[in-house]
């Protein structure tokens, strides 16, 4: 091979590495997040967690990144260890489709049908279909097809220059010399071992194994000690997620590396155990594109069905080796100062990391609210310990609210499809409306603590009007968690109205305290501490309608807040009055 035949074979490596990562990445994109819930969710029998993971991994075309994830699942506390050894055996099975499809370059016929089944025939097809989608579809996920169609496409091409890239390698003694060396069981491991390892997927490395069957020169004997080794090799990139987790997140990692080694081990000795004693003749046959993947795929089935009953005995043998340790106080804090449904390993599948903000936002969403109605709870009966939860539901607020938008600024770097786009812009804005709600509900604690201090109270006609507004300030905050975790549109219309009532009531209720402090019948000093706690009430509501508006502004394709607020409020708008009218009606001050 001279220079430029090698050049034009790394050009080729190059197309089939990047084709297999866009059409990864289209098929991922497409899932939207929704595979990965399916493997969170329905994992209870061992067996369909090994269908779910092997069906995973055929759909998104990568046993290490369900691998990735499942470590990531394990380490945020989402799945059980034990649950997740069934789906990192299946991700191995699912992953050997890839090798299926590209064997299918391999098909040599004369019959027009048969020939259509060649991807050489029709990935030209895919790649014009994926470009015009590209070019001419208004849906996204009409275009996310498209990036499936052209990385298919380009996977094929890439295949293709490799192969033909090697072909004249088939003269070249010292080439076969060195696929002879690998016939050795161990160096033929390592070679496979260390290739997967360095380009961190066993589908790619097995499809460049397929790329050199063009030479002519490969060998059953060659191949299985290589393919056996791939197994071994694609484990590297779950260990490197294991880096920093947590200790079970580790043994899922260690549990994969096991899988497949202890299965490796098992098959080479039997195999070569019965070669010594029946000698295989098809050893020495030449092997193509369909062999390589019919070998893959007979050795992930062995180890799976002779492993998987064994699942526990991994588990164990993973515990052992990463033994439980005494967590110190500092390592104790850190870890409830974090999230860790926030894994930075889901970023590598925007969907699902955005589904995992969304239920971190609304734990988050719960906190505040809990906060606020703890708060409200002690104007009239005041609690040391339910103050104490205000402060400390507050606090988880503000770390939630931090580590939540580093988290969501990462993410919005990340390739996410028009509606995640849209999601992760309404979270990011409401996210910051709970961290003020819960401060507001800090504030309203405090001045519940001076009057407990100072041993003084409303008068009985303050007290009256403060629970009605209290009332109308706990139906806006509930109504703005519902509008938040379920989307609710035609409630989320409610709630301009009701904030606006609670404007009323705010105004109302200051003008009277002003007659009663002319009157002589209420104090300065109270004056105050109702001025602060209505303050906070008017507060929240303005929160709680800018969640609602945030909602609106995403369906209705990003309207401008201030003139959708003005066009509300206008005397002429009959509805939005009406509505004002039945809340002030509800909520009619003594």
């Amino acid at each position: 091979m001279d220079f430029f035949g090698l050049l034009t074979m790394v050009g080729g490596l190059a197309l089939f590495l990047y084709g297999m990562e866009v059409m990864g990445g289209g098929l991922s994109k497409a899932s939207g997040g929704r595979l990965e819930q399916v493997l969170e969710k329905l994992t209870s029998n061992k067996w369909r967690a090994v269908l779910l993971g092997a069906g995973v991994t055929a759909v998104i075309q990568s046993s290490s990144a369900t691998t990735v994830m499942v470590v990531g699942f394990v380490n945020s506390g989402i799945m059980k260890l034990s649950k997740a050894v069934g789906i990192i055996m299946g991700a191995n099975v699912g992953t050997t489709v890839t090798s299926w499809i590209l064997s299918l370059s391999g098909i040599e016929s004369g019959n027009f049908f048969v020939r259509l089944l060649k991807p050489s025939s029709f990935s030209p097809v895919l790649a014009v279909t994926g470009v015009g989608l590209l070019m001419f579809a208004k849906r996204e996920r009409l275009r996310d097809v498209g990036n499936i169609f052209i990385g298919f496409s380009v996977l094929m091409f890439g295949m293709d220059t490799m192969s033909g890239a090697v072909k004249p390698l088939a003269d070249v003694p010292e080439f076969t010399g060195i696929l002879t060396a690998f016939s050795h069981p161990l160096l033929g491991l390592l070679a496979g071992a260390v290739l997967t390892a360095v380009i961190q997927s066993s589908s790619a490395s097995v499809g460049i194994l397929q790329a050199l069957c063009a030479t002519g020169s490969l060998s059953y004997g060659t191949a299985i000690p290589v393919i056996m080794g791939q197994n071994i090799g694609t484990c590297v990139t779950a260990m490197l997620s294991g880096i920093g987790a947590s200790k079970n997140a580790q043994r899922a990692a260690l549990v994969h590396l096991y899988f497949n080694v202890i299965g490796t081990a098992i098959f080479m000795a039997v195999f070569y155990g019965l070669h010594a004693v029946l000698p295989f003749a098809f050893l020495e046959n030449k092997v193509n594109a369909a062999g390589i993947a019919a070998v893959h795929t007979a050795f992930n089935l062995f180890a799976t069905v002779l492993l998987l009953p064994f699942s526990r005995i991994l588990e164990k043998l993973a515990r052992l080796t990463i033994k439980d340790e005494e967590r110190n106080a500092e390592i104790q804090k850190k870890e409830e100062d974090t999230i860790p449904i926030l894994d930075p390993r889901f970023l590598a599948t925007p969907g699902f990391a955005l589904e995992q903000c969304r239920t971190a936002a609304v734990d988050m969403a719960g906190f505040a609210g809990e906060a606020l109605f703890t708060a409200m709870s002690l104007i009239s009966h005041y609690d040391g310990e339910k103050a104490e939860k205000v402060v400390t539901l507050e606090e988880k607020v503000d770390r939630y609210e931090d580590e939540l938008g580093s988290y969501l600024v990462k993410l919005s770097s990340r390739n996410l499809s028009e509606k995640d786009s849209h999601t992760l812009s309404f979270l990011l804005h409401n996210i910051g409306d709970f961290e003020r709600i819960s401060d507001h509900a800090l504030n309203v604690m405090e001045a519940a603590g001076k009057m407990h201090g100072r041993k003084c109270s409303f008068s009985p006609m303050a007290e009256e009007e403060l629970a009605v507004f209290a009332e109308a300030v706990k139906e806006i905050m509930r109504s703005s968690l519902l509008v938040f975790r379920k989307e609710d549109l035609q409630l989320a219309k409610r709630i301009e109205p009701l904030e606006e009532t609670i404007d009323y009531l705010n105004a109302e209720i200051k003008k009277r305290h002003i007659a009663r402090l002319r009157e002589g019948s209420c104090t300065i000093e109270m004056g105050f501490i109702l001025a602060d706690v209505t303050t906070s009430y008017e507060r929240v509501a303005d929160h709680c309608s800018n969640i609602a508006v945030s909602l609106l502004e995403i369906a209705e394709d990003g309207f401008d807040t201030h003139a959708h607020l003005d066009r509300l409020r206008r005397s002429d708008n009959a509805g939005f009055m009406q509505a004002v009218e039945r809340f002030r009606e509800k909520y009619r001050l003594p």
